[in-house]
């Protein structure tokens, strides 16, 4: 029985997949829907798992989807919908154009899989994202993807406009990105490298031994309604299909399969020339055609390896109008609290969801939407924040709220993100330059959308900044604009939860008085 046509399903959903994911994590131009955002990311197991257990809604029912499709199929997820699986699967078939890659079985090593799921659900339940968000196989596809990938493609972007525009073609322009801090770039570029080496030598290693997801549809594989069963009467022991597995799981040796590490890439089915591999339901009879299940001794394995090194990414030029800087700032700005991103509700909701995906870094239009290092403590590395050095939030743009996958940042009307108050402006009047040096200013107050930045009158004819926490919503528009250097005059202090903020008060304008008008 030919099975060429599964594969030729499998490849086909597989390239869907990975094509749509990627665009989610490098469109820069805002052109990608939100909704088909949302429905090509509902399949994904951990960011569904975490917002069904936070809203308990239809779009947080993906995980248990794949856990159905896994019961009857197999762990069909991990080769045609999980984008780190299928990244993996690129790589590989690029190595194989440099050389030949053949496998071989190897034991399970049930404790570390065992282990690591055990600490993953531990440390979730405990409201720690840690080993959610760096084993979580999507969270590190959307970190390589937006951390390293994205930043390339804006470069290749500006590369190309004068070339476009030289023939009079503007349909691209310049885009600006903000560099990230090296230790952001050097963890997505760590595991990349860690993901290449494991695949090229081990093939699905990652999968079957670290990724907590692969461990627990591992379990339930094993009871799936349609398995890859071996013949004996038929097999010739030739190891095609030991050779081509990227599970590493066949074992010609017993002439067994180890269904809980098998990722459904159907490759043993289309190489085996002698009807020996089947794929149908499975029936236990004690026949030749009855499958065990491979020994789960624990096994001895190489350890993994570490990559030291780092990603430098040189800046593009500026590609905006540069602001005269001021370095006479002396007072250092003592920031209590970050700010967290609209929709995330407070600092404590947004570190027990997020998972580190980085998608709505990716999405945020201005770039004030950054990783954190050091922000909320290590255990939270990666996870996001304000960073208002970056850029700012705008008053009217709800995207980052829209798109995320895990309920860590929940829709906002955009009428309520208006008055969704993320932190209150701080002013240092030490810092300003309409004190140091004398010279009028204004630009915190001329960006700010809700005038909670007024300029009033100062020393010699001046004015200077005078705020209004009230009704400051904590965009961060005024902290951006700011000019002193090096640290600004004003400044966002975050709020642990969010509140809404007062209406800002609308001044009545009277009627002129136009009797003495000339009447033209």
């Amino acid at each position: 029985m030919t099975y060429k046509w599964l594969k030729a399903f499998r490849v086909s959903i597989a390239f869907v997949s990975l094509l749509l994911i990627s665009l989610a994590f490098l469109d820069f131009t805002g052109l990608f829907p939100d909704k088909l955002m949302k429905g090509v990311l509902w399949l994904q197991f951990i960011p569904s798992l975490l917002t069904f257990a936070s809203a308990f809604s239809l779009a947080g029912l993906g995980f248990i989807a794949v856990m159905l499709i896994t019961a009857v199929f197999g762990r069909f997820y991990c080769s045609s919908v999980c984008p780190l699986g299928i990244l993996q699967d690129v790589v590989l078939r690029f190595a194989r154009l440099f050389k030949k890659i053949k496998f071989r079985y190897h034991k399970p090593v049930k404790y570390l899989r065992h282990v690591l799921l055990g600490l993953t659900i531990l440390s979730g339940l405990m409201g720690g994202m840690l080993f959610v968000s760096f084993l979580d196989p999507y969270s590190i596809f959307g970190r390589i993807f937006s951390d390293l990938f994205r930043p390339v493609a804006k470069a290749l972007n500006n590369l190309l406009v004068p070339l476009f525009q030289a023939y009079d073609n503007y349909s691209i322009y310049y885009v600006d990105y903000y560099l990230l801090n090296f230790s952001v770039y050097f963890v997505a570029f760590a595991f990349l490298a860690v993901i290449i080496i494991l695949t090229v030598k081990h093939g699905r290693l990652y999968c079957n031994t670290v990724c907590p997801v692969g461990t627990l549809l591992g379990y339930i594989s094993r009871f799936s309604f349609f398995r890859i069963r071996i013949d004996t009467n038929n097999c010739t022991l030739c190891k095609k299909c030991e050779q081509v597995c990227k599970a590493e799981c066949i074992s010609l040796k017993n002439q067994t399969v180890d269904f809980s590490r098998c990722i459904s890439c159907y490759n043993c089915l289309t190489v085996c020339k002698f009807d020996a591999i089947d794929f149908s339901v499975q029936k236990r009879l004690a026949n030749n055609l009855t499958n065990k299940v491979a020994p789960t001794d624990a096994g001895r394995r190489q350890a993994l390896k570490t990559i030291v090194g780092g990603l430098v990414l040189a800046p593009l030029a500026s590609l905006g109008k540069e602001k005269e800087l001021y370095y006479t700032a002396t007072v250092p700005v003592n920031r209590t609290q970050y700010v967290t991103p609209p929709g995330s509700g407070s600092v404590p909701d947004l570190l027990t969801k997020c998972t580190a995906c980085h998608l709505c870094v990716s999405a945020c239009p201005t770039n004030v939407i950054q990783p954190s290092s050091s922000e909320f403590g290590w255990e939270h590395f990666m996870q996001v924040r304000m960073d208002y050095f970056a850029g700012y939030c705008t008053f009217e743009c709800t995207r980052c709220t829209e798109i995320c996958p895990t309920g860590a940042l929940l829709p906002l009307k955009q009428d309520d993100k208006k008055l969704t108050q993320l932190g209150k402006v701080q002013f240092i009047e030490d810092n300003c330059i309409v004190k140091t040096e004398s010279t009028d200013c204004g630009s915190c107050a001329e960006h700010c959308p809700t005038k909670a930045v007024l300029m009033v009158p100062y020393e010699n004819d001046l004015r200077i900044p005078e705020v209004d926490d009230k009704i400051c919503i904590g965009c961060g528009a005024c902290e951006h604009a700011c000019p002193t250097r090096p640290f600004r005059a004003i400044y966002v202090e975050g709020n642990e939860v969010h509140v809404m903020a007062e209406k800002p008060k609308e001044k009545q304008v009277e009627a002129p008085d136009h009797e003495d008008d000339f009447p033209f």
